[in-house]
């Protein structure tokens, strides 16, 4: 089974930019997004993927991730994923070892900033970069299936 353990957090400031080593633009809709499962469809760069992650608990979920022709993926958004469609530009960030994704959101969801990474297990002890802000992880107000129909998310 794969297994997914992310750690989510708001950004500050937009030092990022210049500490990136690349941009990926994703575009990317959903034909599940319950509880308990979501599948997604995404489009980065000039590849596609479905991607099948289960309930989160904690930190962790089941994922499963697959390429698929970009074709499909085109028609699958098109046709078959719920509107709307999340656009984002992600900023890829090497900071001690370890890889930061950073989603600039387009859309009916710009102004939201995001910084993701994937560790090797919950306990695992990393360096934050200056640039990360408040942790969100396990707020599902940040997941992206819930972001597809909402608006972004105001602090409390």
């Amino acid at each position: 089974m794969g297994k997914e353990i992310e750690h989510k957090y708001l950004v500050c400031d937009n030092s990022f930019e210049t500490q990136a080593s690349k941009i990926i633009e994703i575009k990317q809709g959903y034909i599940c997004r319950s509880k308990q499962r979501t599948v997604r469809v995404r489009i980065q760069d000039n590849e596609a993927f479905i991607n099948i992650k289960g309930e989160t608990i904690g930190d962790t979920r089941a994922e499963f991730e697959y390429a698929i022709p970009v074709t499909d993926a085109c028609i699958l958004i098109s046709t078959i994923c719920d509107s709307p469609i999340i656009e984002k530009s992600r900023y890829i960030v090497e900071y001690h070892g370890n890889t930061w994704e950073i989603d600039v959101f387009k859309g009916h969801l710009e102004g939201l900033i995001v910084a993701e990474i994937e560790i090797p297990s919950s306990d695992y002890n990393y360096d934050v970069p200056s640039f990360i802000g408040k942790n969100v992880t396990g707020d599902c107000r940040y997941y992206n299936a819930n972001l597809v129909s909402g608006s972004i998310p105001q602090e409390k």
